[in-house]
């Protein structure tokens, strides 16, 4: 009888038509999405043509709503938004392309009025302009577009980009625009950068803030808008193209010092075969000091002594980086290229060596990511005195991942808590460290030997002693 009353496909077969057309209407009363999503069906069955139509109608709608957005219906617009995408790509697109791609830039022309009225601090809804882009250059490519319309379009959306909605347009739209249309959409951001800016009078200058007693004016802030709009679709361009130098005209003189930027030219140099000239532009980066060398660059120089052939001089420099930053990248990559059983004897030293990093948080993170769970336990009972309880995010991760197997390294990082909240008053995380502390009385018939941390007895007595007038904490304590 359960088998039979199962919900799946088969056994609402057995209903029947008749009956499952009641059971549809009934269910959608009330929900306009599934009203929307009916009618979108029913539209399928007398083609792409009038499943066409109902989108439109449908963005139509969307386009004139003037209602907030809030987070509670967020979830229920993103639904909806990619019911009418996937619609536009799976039933309008393969009958017609150049409907569906009417329908799409549609679509994407919805963003500016839906942002303007909502809070999606989740992303939630730009996630679905990007995939909107992706779409649009599928479907531009099916659909032939010409390349001069398609550029013209492409540059009018990217000329006022307000909420990152067309932040990956020109690479979606790169195949369907080819060589021609790249350069023609190029031509278009050069002539845009070049055209006077209206100034007005003096007097009639808007200003919009003050930065050091200095007033901020509107048309500025425009301005600067526009050149680095034209700056940004230049490169993206430029990458498009493959055009590597016409990407680096792109970065002021300074900026190309900047370890991170010089690290993405380095990058397309090497992609480009120029692998000198990847080294010598990473060199050129403002160092103030190697250690303080973000990990983008400091891979971007292992990959460039790779290209030039120096596999003895990149792996000493992956020890290096490694034994600076106990960046788990570099030791993964450096352990990858030994000889089989010599990566073992390096593992051991590279854990001796977090052992004794001067940062025992460093070392600990370092140590749970690995993950290396028996040398994460070693190094909170040897050097307990430097925890900081107050970094509860990694105390807390780190005496869950150890409660198991080592329930003297998880009390000893549960006790860090208790003690930094009691000793410093913070009354807001009482609750949290009695129920540390209860925690710490289940592990304690786990522990055979407590060493010198003192048994949870003892530990508790001492608590007592030394913050029994804390009467908020121990009215929590159970």
């Amino acid at each position: 009888m359960a088998a039979k009353t199962t919900l799946n496909a088969k056994n609402l077969e057995s209903l029947g038509a008749p009956r499952l057309a009641e059971l549809l209407i009934e269910i959608s009363m009330g929900s306009a999405a599934r009203k929307r999503r009916l009618r979108m069906e029913l539209a399928g069955n007398h083609g792409g043509v009038e499943v066409a139509r109902e989108v439109r109608k449908r963005l139509a709608s969307i386009a004139r709503a003037r209602t907030s957005i809030d987070w509670r219906k967020v979830k229920a617009l993103k639904s909806d938004l990619e019911t009418q995408r996937k619609t536009i790509i799976e039933a309008v697109a393969v009958d017609d392309p150049e409907e569906a791609f009417e329908l799409i830039w549609q679509f994407l022309a919805l963003a500016d009025s839906i942002f303007e009225r909502s809070n999606d601090g989740s992303g939630l809804l730009l996630q679905s302009f990007h995939q909107a882009c992706e779409d649009a250059g599928t479907i531009a490519v099916a659909a032939r577009i010409d390349i001069d319309v398609l550029a013209d379009k492409v540059f009018r959306a990217t000329q006022d980009d307000g909420y990152g909605q067309y932040d990956n347009l020109i690479a979606a739209m790169a195949p369907a625009l080819g060589k021609d249309g790249l350069n023609r959409l190029k031509i278009l951001f050069i002539q845009w950068s070049k055209e006077p800016t209206d100034k007005p009078a003096e007097d009639k200058r808007e200003i919009i803030g003050w930065n050091g007693g200095s007033p901020i004016y509107e048309d500025e802030i425009r301005g600067n808008h526009r050149d680095l709009t034209v700056r940004i679709a230049l490169q993206e361009i430029a990458d498009a193209q493959g055009d590597v130098d016409a990407y680096i005209a792109q970065q002021p003189e300074k900026t190309r010092k900047t370890p991170t930027i010089a690290a993405d030219i380095a990058h397309r140099l090497l992609s480009a075969g120029r692998a000198k000239e990847a080294l010598e532009t990473l060199d050129e980066a403002d160092m103030r000091s190697w250690t303080a060398m973000p990990f983008e660059w400091q891979l971007a120089r292992v990959d460039t002594l790779e290209a030039l052939g120096d596999a003895e001089e990149a792996q000493a420099y992956r020890w290096e980086c490694f034994e600076r930053s106990l960046h788990q990248e570099h030791l993964r990559a450096f352990l990858k290229r030994l000889p089989d059983f010599d990566d073992l004897e390096a593992e051991e030293k590279a854990f001796a060596h977090a052992q004794a990093f001067p940062d025992i948080h460093h070392a600990l993170g370092f140590f749970l990511n690995w993950p290396a769970p028996a040398e994460a336990a070693k190094l909170v009972v040897t050097r307990k005195a430097e925890l900081d309880g107050d970094l509860y995010e990694l105390m807390t991760r780190a005496a869950e991942a150890l409660a198991e197997k080592y329930p003297l390294a998880a009390t000893i990082l549960l006790r860090s808590m208790i003690d930094f909240t009691l000793e410093n008053s913070r009354s807001s995380r009482y609750k949290h460290a009695a129920r540390h502390l209860a925690d710490c009385a289940s592990l304690a018939p786990h522990i055979d030997d407590f060493g010198n941390a003192g048994s949870h007895d003892v530990y508790v007595a001492d608590l007592k002693r030394r913050h029994g007038k804390k009467h908020g904490f121990w009215s929590l304590v159970t």
